[in-house]
């Protein structure tokens, strides 16, 4: 039998049945895939094959194999590793929400997630959260993101569960239709608040924003899957605090810049790392202001593995 995995909890899954059902299952054994070391053998999103068994009065599921997965979010478990944490698999499109304020978001995390989306052909919209704290400076600086990401092929959309101009029904829904989507960003940028407007019955936890640190509290401790009907389908994640870059080459890294990509044919070298190396194109469009000094920058901590953790 097959079905989807909705929930993880490290330890058990539900799975949506062929006839919409959950049922509760674990992993049977030691499930591993050949080209992956992750943290987590399976992924919400995940196609899977489980069996039946019974405990007393209770039956759970077991799931024997996972199949093949179209593409998958990964990135560092954490800052010391050199394991993957698998965030969501078998996805149409993503959402990274990002804030400029309580709390702001940096351009290292969303370029990061960026790379890694497009390492595995995940197209990302930006989704610029709280857009009704802005005040004249965060206007023009969202201005400024607006015409940096959409030349470079990321939809930026404004949103506020507050401002019914902005709403997430309005703002989302024509986007995600009939998609598999994942909802991703830091802790405290308001996607669980998104996701109980975009369907109240997921009733997801928020919390404010801790005043000490204007960070985001981790409200949503499991990756969840919810429906909104038959086609369409959100995936919700716990805050991501930063996202480290794993399974790239060095010399791929840059392929997954689209400013980059379209420079590095005219660069001396094949192999060039666009870093200190003679007649490379992105290093003088960087010098020439052909290029955004902060796309640059971002490439430059992902080639020489200098996380950002903020």
């Amino acid at each position: 039998m097959k079905g989807i995995v909705i929930k993880s909890t490290g330890s058990w899954y539900k799975i949506r049945q062929e006839d919409n059902s959950i049922l509760e299952a674990r992993i049977k054994g030691k499930i591993r895939l050949k080209e992956l070391d992750t943290t987590n053998p399976v992924a919400v999103g995940d196609t899977v094959d489980y069996e039946y068994e019974s405990s007393g009065d209770v039956t759970n599921g077991v799931i024997t194999a996972i199949e093949k997965r179209r593409n998958y979010i990964i990135r560092k478990s954490n800052k010391l590793s050199k394991q993957g944490q698998i965030i969501a698999a078998n996805l149409d499109m993503a959402l990274l929400v990002v804030t400029l304020t309580s709390p702001k978001t940096s351009l290292g995390f969303i370029d990061r997630f960026l790379v890694m989306a497009g390492a595995y052909h995940i197209p990302v919209t930006l989704v610029f959260n709280k857009c009704d704290l802005y005040d004249t400076d965060e206007q023009e600086y969202f201005d400024y993101l607006k015409m940096l990401y959409e030349h470079l092929g990321y939809p930026c959309i404004l949103c506020s569960i507050y401002d019914s101009n902005f709403a997430p029904q309005k703002q989302l829904l024509p986007v995600i239709e009939n998609k598999k989507v994942l909802i991703s960003g830091h802790s405290g940028v308001g996607k669980s608040s998104i996701l109980n407007e975009l369907m109240p019955d997921a009733a997801q936890k928020v919390d404010k924003i801790s005043d000490q640190h204007s960070k985001g509290k981790h409200t949503t401790t499991f990756a969840e899957m919810f429906y909104l009907n038959d086609t369409t389908a959100i995936i919700d994640t716990p805050g991501i605090r930063d996202f480290g870059i794993i399974d790239i080459a060095e010399t791929e890294i840059g392929h997954y810049f689209p400013e980059i990509r379209q420079l590095m044919k005219s660069c001396k070298f094949n192999d060039c790392k666009h870093f200190n190396e003679p007649e490379c194109a992105v290093i003088k469009a960087f010098e020439e202001a052909r290029m955004a000094p902060e796309r640059y920058l971002s490439y430059l901590s992902i080639l020489q593995n200098q996380d950002i953790y903020d």
